[in-house]
């Protein structure tokens, strides 16, 4: 079969048969079609690569500076292609069968405080429909934790101002009903009535939520970069994504169970919310250092300032 078509192919087993979302597919392509150049250097095709190759291909991703975290996700859509390539025929065992993931530590996502967002979402100037569609966007992609892509795909049909309710699709086709918070909700609302309208062109029928200036659906890219310029003038340092980590870290740090955060985030494994747990622990962690009086005395006595421990109270 020609290279076009195999790999055709391949993006029709991840569509249909694994249901993937697009953006992965997206990501999974990049990933084989790197590999695939890294092969041709080396006058080799998918089919003659055995283990050494594989190997060989991530080691020269790590000299260019990727981390453990990246080339684990890499070797994750490679053994993907190889799992495809098997099942079809085209090869009987994978060179990637007995290459093992690599093992590192667990990287935390990048989280603001509750002010850093109000920071953020007051950088936003309302007085035009573009400012205030940034603004209920934003502030409907904190308010229930949405990805990107979900926020993009998000029709008007989609929202229920009733029950205050909207309707998303995740990863894999996953539908979930979330509850709009207070803000969102109002938000959404003087957008649909203020700022929508004004942003529809004649002659182009999109019902996408939230549309650009030219009336169709925003990007991905879009939104990255409405985000982006908003987080240079409160002063951030940040990604969109980070809206969806600072939501899930926030209604942890807050009480919340964390089965119900999973469902809120749309994972099919708590593990993957797990790690927001991590990062409460780690602001534990930090406040135990800061405040606990053991902690002071060893600072002050690192200071050259004599402890004190008063015991007087204790027996």
């Amino acid at each position: 079969m020609k290279r076009t078509a195999l790999l055709q192919e391949y993006q029709n087993y991840l569509y249909l048969q694994q249901r993937v979302s697009a953006s992965t597919i997206e990501t999974y392509m990049l990933d084989v079609l790197r590999l695939e150049s890294y092969l041709q250097s080396r006058s080799r095709s998918f089919v003659e690569a055995d283990s050494a190759d594989i190997i060989g291909y991530f080691a020269s991703r790590q000299e260019e500076g990727i981390d453990q975290r990246t080339i684990a996700k890499g070797l994750s859509s490679i053994k993907s292609f190889y799992a495809f390539l098997t099942s079809e025929g085209y090869m009987e065992e994978s060179p990637t069968a007995r290459i093992e993931s690599p093992k590192g530590a667990v990287s935390l996502p990048e989280v603001l405080s509750p002010e850093e967002v109000d920071s953020f979402l007051d950088s936003i100037d309302i007085s035009s429909p573009v400012g205030l569609r940034d603004r209920a966007m934003f502030e409907l992609i904190y308010s229930c934790g949405l990805r990107i892509s979900e926020a993009a795909a998000v029709t008007c049909g989609n929202v229920f101002f009733k029950e205050e309710l909207i309707r998303v699709t995740g990863k894999r086709n996953k539908e979930r009903i979330l509850p709009l918070g207070e803000d969102a909700f109002n938000w959404l609302k003087k957008y649909m009535e203020h700022g929508r309208p004004l942003l529809i062109k004649k002659g182009i029928k999109d019902n996408t939520l939230f549309l650009s200036i030219r009336g169709k659906g925003m990007s991905r890219k879009g939104i990255w970069k409405r985000f982006h310029a908003y987080a240079e003038l409160s002063g951030l340092k940040a990604k969109v994504h980070t809206l969806r980590h600072s939501f899930a870290t926030h209604l942890i740090q807050g009480g919340a169970d964390l089965r119900i955060v999973q469902e809120l985030l749309g994972h099919s494994d708590i593990t993957t919310t797990q790690i927001y747990t991590h990062i409460g622990n780690e602001d534990l962690k930090k406040t135990h250092l800061e405040f606990h009086p053991l902690n002071i005395m060893e600072n002050e006595a690192g200071n050259g300032k004599p402890p004190y421990r008063d015991t007087g109270g204790r027996g």
